[in-house]
């Protein structure tokens, strides 16, 4: 009696719907990153080695070359600045702040906007720096 041998199959593994669900991950990973945008307010940032990216969108508050100051890109007057954060405080939950000076501004003004964001009840304070190169 003679038996015979099956041929046997060579595996083929078609990855063509593999390809196309990864490019459509791809794609959908593309459009839902959030960019974040720097403000229209010219200033050179501090440089610092060690910094961390902040991915929410809290309260900000800009101190320019010059001196002035801004609450989210509106001009705020150093002594109405306390209120206005009060306010806006009082609408969100988290109670964080990110402070962005200029590197050239002077140390009291900092300071001084640091002491009115610590009186008007920030808990969380962020100084903003550009990564060292």
């Amino acid at each position: 009696m003679e038996m015979r041998r099956s041929k046997k199959r060579s595996v083929i593994l078609n990855v063509t719907s593999l390809i196309d669900v990864l490019f459509l991950l791809l794609i959908f990973f593309m459009i839902s990153t959030t960019f974040l945008s720097q403000p229209a307010i010219k200033m050179e940032l501090p440089k610092a080695e060690h910094s961390d990216v902040v991915r929410q969108k809290p309260l900000v508050v800009y101190i320019d070359q010059s001196g002035k100051v801004f609450l989210n890109d509106e001009p705020m007057e150093i002594p109405l600045l306390e209120e206005a954060l009060r306010r806006k405080l009082q609408d969100t939950t988290d109670k964080s702040l990110v402070l962005k000076a200029d590197s050239r501004v002077s140390h009291g003004s900092v300071v001084e906007v640091l002491d009115i964001v610590k009186g008007a009840g920030v808990q969380k304070l962020v100084v903003s720096t550009r990564f060292k190169e």
